[in-house]
């Protein structure tokens, strides 16, 4: 007996002692997960480990996978003569964090690196910023103009770059990171703008604010490096993504085209968007991203960033957003505007309607609107700053009206026709009768409206769009285009948007690979 109150006493001793001890350990270990989970919040794996996927390269003998990395290796049976590049093929860069480990093996002239925001030249190199890499250690950590203006910040400096190109440049404090140049080494490029921060092991190695205007790349393509000269091998893996909001008051506008459909000329989604990102990338204010994955995009990033997202695609079944409907409205309650364009305005009521009407104000419905071809005079709302600076013009299209509204809606119509009596009265899609339709006669209808929602982002319906000819009309094209810098919250020119003429051979650029492939013609009241 006594030895058991001993035991108790003991006992009730050590919990009265230890129990907070315990809490705080717990609480601490909780408190390093957290962090930890916050910090790699929003990355995504933009290599599986396993394949190349998404990766390619002009000439592939230079690469493979080989114990969970992108090995690059030059020998004398394969010497490297020339600077070879793997390019991730799946998205471009603009602002972000990207992150991973790398491993250099060979002679002390042994050389790499990681090309970000680089144009790709027709012969496969890689221009612009690289995040360097060598084995003796001169030139690792710092930032390169590769085929540009060269060595822009060393390892250990700051370097800030005024728009004429004049530099200034001062030590970074404290001491650099320690690397093991025969074992793993994590590497970090932090880009924001014009600042791009580089990181060794989680030490800042060099920072570049660069603000040289016709030297400076705000987008492009992500790239890794074998350099020329001796045999060599490099690798890199635990390759991670994430897309910062962007910096300097810019938006950021992705453009999603459909998968091919239609007879060619018509609903060529492709070159659509193409010609119409061509466009918005002369806008300061704005960063476009383009995808043409017959679909949603492969890039598990496309819309971390995205402050407008446009889809120029199929409808119903064939429908991009189809199955990502609780992400797309996630962003929408985030802010992120939605612009759906001719046949992506049609889904089937019920969740997707409702979606619809939520994130653009309505939708197509089978039964209730109709899509004749009809020749409409559309007429712009000069109340709208996306419509205020078009005029009137007839154009032959597909144009669907009797769009399916809520009865409370807030919609405002940017462009309204009046259809005449045989559009009213060819039947829909499936075909049905249309007596409210019939019934309307002389009704001015909206092809094209606008909603502001109450969580402070746009939507925009567009129904035109059928015959890809019709993006030479100035007043359709730069409509269009306002109505994509509104709904990305951009700021649009004081007297609108007035944007290059569209020539024959633009049209005829990019065209769907549809057979018989049709030459497209410059409508003749086309301005």
């Amino acid at each position: 007996m006594a030895l058991e109150k001993k035991c108790e006493s003991g006992g009730s001793r050590y919990r009265r002692w230890t129990y907070p001890i315990f809490l705080q350990v717990v609480f601490v270990f909780f408190y390093a997960v957290a962090a930890g989970d916050e910090e790699d919040s929003g990355f995504e794996s933009i290599f599986d480990g396993k394949t190349l996927h998404g990766w390619s390269a002009p000439d592939m003998r230079y690469w493979s996978v080989r114990d969970g990395s992108i090995t690059a290796e030059s020998s004398e049976m394969l010497p490297c003569k020339r600077n070879q590049f793997l390019v991730w093929q799946l998205g471009s860069l603009d602002d972000f964090i990207l992150r991973l480990k790398f491993r250099i093996t060979g002679p002390p002239s042994a050389n790499s690196g990681i090309q970000f925001r680089s144009q790709i030249a027709d012969d496969g190199h890689a221009l612009g910023y690289q995040a360097d890499i060598d084995r003796a250690g001169t030139y690792l950590g710092l930032l390169y103009d590769e085929h540009g203006r060269g060595v822009l910040a060393k390892r250990g400096e700051k370097t800030i770059i005024d728009p004429e190109g004049k530099r200034e440049t001062i030590r970074l404090e404290g001491q650099q990171a320690k690397v093991d140049l025969n074992d793993w080494n994590d590497y970090e490029i932090i880009a924001c703008g014009p600042h791009i921060t580089l990181k060794l092991n989680g030490i800042t190695s060099a920072e570049v604010i660069d603000e040289e205007r016709t030297q400076r790349d705000l987008s492009g393509k992500l790239a890794l490096q074998i350099h020329s000269g001796p045999s060599m091998t490099i690798q890199f893996k635990d390759i991670r993504l994430k897309r910062m909001p962007l910096c300097g008051g810019r938006k950021k506008v992705v453009l999603l085209a459909g998968a091919p459909s239609h007879a060619s000329g018509a609903h060529e989604f492709n070159a659509g968007v193409k010609l119409l990102a061509k466009r918005l990338r002369s806008l300061d204010s704005l960063a476009v991203a383009s995808y043409h994955d017959g679909g949603w995009p492969k890039d598990p990033t496309a819309l971390q960033n995205a402050d407008g997202l446009v889809v120029y695609a199929d409808g119903l079944g064939s429908h991009p957003l189809n199955g990502h409907f609780e992400e797309i409205d996630r962003k929408t309650r985030e802010g992120m505007g939605l612009m759906c364009m001719h046949y992506a305005v049609h889904v089937e009521p019920g969740v997707a309607g409702n979606f619809f009407q939520r994130w653009i104000g309505g939708f197509y419905e089978s039964g209730f609107s109709t899509n004749p071809h009809w020749i409409a005079r559309i007429e712009p709302n000069a109340e709208h700053p996306v419509t205020k600076s078009q005029s009137m013009v007839d154009i032959d299209d597909e144009w669907y009206f009797s769009i399916r509204f809520p009865e409370d809606t807030s919609v405002t119509p940017l462009i309204q026709a009046v259809p005449d009596k045989q559009a009213r009265l060819k039947n829909g899609y499936p075909p049905v009768n249309y007596p409210h339709i019939q019934a309307a006669d002389g009704k001015k209808e909206t092809l094209m409206w606008g909603l502001e929602r109450s969580d402070g982002g746009r939507g925009i319906g567009f129904t035109g769009g059928h015959w890809h000819r019709n993006w030479a009309y100035d007043q359709q094209r730069n409509a269009v285009l306002a109505g994509i810098v509104w709904v990305a919250g951009a700021e649009l020119p004081k007297h609108g948007i007035s944007s290059a003429p569209v020539s024959q051979q633009e049209l005829n650029a990019h065209l769907d690979p549809k057979r018989p492939l049709r030459e497209i013609q410059l409508p003749e009241n086309a301005e």
